[in-house]
């Protein structure tokens, strides 16, 4: 029996990861769980019936993404799918972003995919085979107020994800994006929160705002983003995309 292939999951602990993370290892992968909190980590490993790792780091600190993949490596093997998940947000005027906030957002949403991708793609192409996909969002393709770090950050990643499939294609390896609209997840009802803070209406009306962007009239759920990132995973013909998963918003 050929030995079982390894995904690592970043952001595993909940939401899109969590769900991606149950689906890799029920395709049978043996699935490398991360994120900054060990008790979530462990909460998704328990509901994978395929052997999982947890490995719970934050990825924008020096050394975080080699010690991740250092810990894959030692006890599964080469990494061969990737799925870059975690990811923030943050909103505020443009006048009021501070280089703080700008920075963390890059470093979260930019610069730890760059590290883990870097990191990947060697094994990948010795092995001429490997899939990549990176949660981007919608904000990879437009522009909405209060949000320029993030979306600055977006557009840089499925940049990243474009010219990484460009450089691996023949290898083997594919790079993929899946740009969901807003999606019914703790970092969703996070915004709602601050939307309801910011303009005094409840929470029920600031949740009926962020449905109303998507066309359908609804969020989209974590396993409507998981079925986009799986099709990149099992299909060798679809590299260099961002998917869209946003209900019609943007049509492409």
């Amino acid at each position: 029996m050929s030995k079982p292939r390894t995904a690592l999951v970043t952001g595993a602990g909940r939401g899109i990861g969590r769900v991606v993370a149950q689906r890799l290892s029920s395709a049978g992968y043996r699935v490398v769980l991360t994120a900054r909190s060990r008790d979530q980590l462990e909460a998704t490993a328990s509901e994978c019936p395929e052997q999982t790792l947890v490995v719970p780091a934050d990825l924008t600190a020096d050394g975080a993404v080699d010690g991740l993949f250092a810990e894959a490596e030692s006890g599964f093997g080469p990494v061969d799918v990737l799925v870059l998940n975690a990811g923030a947000g943050s909103s505020a005027p443009l006048p009021r972003v501070t280089d703080t906030d700008w920075q963390q957002q890059l470093d979260l949403n930019l610069t730890a995919p760059f590290r883990c991708l870097r990191r990947a793609v060697p094994t990948m192409r010795q092995r001429s085979w490997g899939r990549v996909v990176a949660v981007a969002s919608v904000a990879s393709k437009r522009g909405e107020p209060y949000i320029a770090a993030y979306t600055a950050a977006k557009h840089g990643l499925l940049g990243l994800v474009r010219s990484a499939a460009a450089e691996l294609a023949g290898t083997g390896v594919t790079v993929n994006a899946v740009c969901p609209g807003y999606v019914d997840t703790p970092m969703t009802e996070a915004s709602v929160a601050n939307i309801a803070a910011r303009t005094g209406t409840d929470a029920a009306e600031a949740r009926e705002l962020l449905e109303r962007k998507q066309p359908i009239g609804r969020l989209i759920a974590p396993e409507e983003v998981a079925d986009a990132i799986m099709l990149c995973v099992n299909s060798s013909g679809i590299t260099g995309q961002g998917i869209n998963v946003d209900g019609g918003a943007i049509q492409s």
